[in-house]
């Protein structure tokens, strides 16, 4: 359940804190624990377990976040320079001490597409870790490699809301695996399905276009602590 970045570390990371990255590699991070599954068309529910980065709505060539004075834009982040819509943008820090199995936030048909990295390499996010677990502190500036890093875009058709999402997964420096469970494409998904994993660190954001057919409410506020499929996001509010 949603809970603030402090309540989670001291029940969830500091009991580990301990134990050989071995044991954590091998049993710890490898868990994909048995979790209900909800059905509720007024709510999007969280992607991914992590941390709240973020949570914006922006113009498509507005900063979500000023990196080292460089913006970062929703263009920027789905690659898309043909993107003319605002959208209400939520990103989500996994750390090593997360489940990082994914699941499909709203249901619709799915569809995905790699993007490799800009440079040779994905740029490393422990400075975004150390702050979360060591400081306890939410500093998204810090994140360069947003800019950088090969990500998978998965777009999500919802007939129901006239419009698409995405699910935005962002690969660590040391990984080069996000790993989707079924490799068709355009595949029916219902919410809370367990539909990719990303090894090790890695970020997850939700993306939804703004169209004018529904509102989207927030309903968490960054340093909050969320898990994949539990807990919501967003409010989906229907016009009268």
């Amino acid at each position: 359940m949603a809970q603030s970045l402090e309540a989670w570390v001291e029940s969830e990371v500091k009991p580990y804190a301990s134990r050989s990255l071995a044991y954590l590699s091998q049993y710890h991070f490898f868990r994909d624990p048995t979790r209900p599954v909800f059905s509720d068309p007024e709510l999007f529910f969280s992607p991914a377990d992590g941390v709240v980065l973020y949570q914006e709505t922006v113009k498509p060539d507005e900063a979500l976040v000023n990196i080292k004075g460089v913006p970062y834009t929703p263009r920027q982040a789905l690659r898309n320079p043909w993107l003319d819509q605002s959208c209400l943008i939520i990103g989500i820090f996994m750390t090593f001490f997360d489940v990082h199995v994914n699941r499909v936030p709203y249901a619709g048909r799915l569809c995905w597409r790699m993007l490799d990295p800009v440079d040779t390499l994905n740029y490393p996010m422990l400075d975004i870790e150390k702050d979360l677990l060591e400081e306890l502190r939410v500093d998204p500036a810090r994140a360069s490699y947003l800019h950088h890093n090969q990500r998978m875009v998965n777009r999500v058709d919802v007939p129901s809301l006239k419009q698409s999402y995405y699910v935005l997964q962002i690969a660590d420096y040391d990984v080069d695996s996000i790993t989707p469970f079924d490799l068709g494409q355009n595949q029916q998904v219902c919410q809370g399905k367990r539909f990719s994993q990303i090894r090790y660190g890695s970020q997850v954001d939700l993306v939804i276009p703004l169209s004018g057919h529904v509102d989207f409410v927030p309903l968490q506020t960054p340093g909050t602590h969320v898990e994949a499929g539990v807990d919501p996001l967003v409010r989906v509010v229907f016009p009268n």
